[in-house]
């Protein structure tokens, strides 16, 4: 019932992921106390009914068992992103006095370009489902691809157990390992062609109402809280000033606002801020090279079956 309260001033304070027991949740996510909300008694379901349900919504996850807050660490961006970037194929120049944009081809033009959606998917499963080694000796290229490969292919919705991680000997971490092995993970994280059939992208046409982005940022606050990295679809339909793909993996609330720390793909060399503003139940991104900044529509993708 979360999705039916907004957004009050009063915010919690943490910030990240929490080791151990997760904090209570902020007075504006809390259930009602029992008895004041009223539903319909439900006839009783067959037990076996009630099982071939559960089983088919935790198929997805059966070769990946879910892992609880307790034991989920924090992303963090200077150790779990890739060194190289999503490269923009255009140059973009935004008049400030009426932000119309122009552009031009990149000189030299790029090699690696319309894989945001690839880039932070990959950062995400090597997230969920990888740990690095620095102890065990380095192993040579057919044995990476096998275990990139390997992470690739887990479910996005779980994470792996601490014990079922692929483990990738003879470095410290992901950034440490995409820089000799950049051309090895491009390769087997897959191509462009990821960033346009996203299965989530039927989305982007419909209606963001004001409630829905508010349940949103819910949905994001709460997944940070609890260690997940979730991954958003940030557009601004039907223009097409901005499609993009980013990774969340922080929030900090204000009194009028709170700001999302997110992984852009396109710059690896710091953290970039989508904010959630009360006044407006919008999301704003701001001001960067490829986009002159405003408000945004935002949705998580990499989640549930349709998405």
């Amino acid at each position: 019932m979360k999705f039916l309260f907004r957004f009050r001033a009063s915010l919690p304070e943490p910030k990240i992921a929490h080791r151990g027991p997760v904090p209570p949740a902020p007075s504006w996510e809390r259930r009602h106390p029992a008895g004041e909300i009223h539903s319909a008694t439900l006839p009783a379901l067959p037990a076996r009914f009630i099982l071939l349900i559960v089983s088919v919504l935790l198929g997805g996850c059966v070769n990946t068992p879910r892992v609880t807050a307790e034991v989920r660490r924090p992303f963090r961006f200077q150790t779990d992103s890739f060194a190289y970037p999503n490269e923009l194929v255009w140059e973009y120049h935004f008049d400030p006095a009426t932000r119309e944009r122009t552009t031009h081809k990149r000189q030299p033009p790029a090699t690696y370009s319309h894989h945001c959606f690839v880039v932070v998917f990959a950062a995400g499963q090597f997230f969920r489902h990888a740990r690095f080694d620095p102890g065990q000796p380095p192993v040579g290229e057919a044995a990476y691809r096998r275990l990139v490969k390997e992470v690739l292919s887990r479910s996005p919705r779980c994470d792996s157990a601490a014990a079922r991680k692929v483990v990738f000997p003879g470095y410290a971490n992901l950034r440490e390992f995409s820089v000799p092995w950049e051309k090895l993970l491009k390769a087997e994280c897959g191509g462009a062609w990821k960033s346009y059939f996203q299965r989530g992208h039927w989305r982007a046409i419909g209606h963001f109402s004001r409630g829905h982005q508010d349940d949103t940022m819910r949905e994001l606050w709460s997944a940070v809280r609890c260690g997940r990295a979730p991954i958003i679809h940030v557009i601004c339909f039907p223009e097409l000033t901005i499609n993009h793909a980013l990774l969340v993996f922080g929030a900090t609330p204000a009194l009028d606002e709170i700001r999302f720390d997110v992984y852009d793909p396109n710059y690896p060399e710091r953290p970039s801020t989508l904010t959630y503003r009360k006044d407006t139940g919008r999301f704003e991104f701001p001001p960067n090279p490829y986009f002159a900044g405003g408000s945004v529509n935002v949705y998580e993708i990499y989640h549930g079956w349709f998405y």
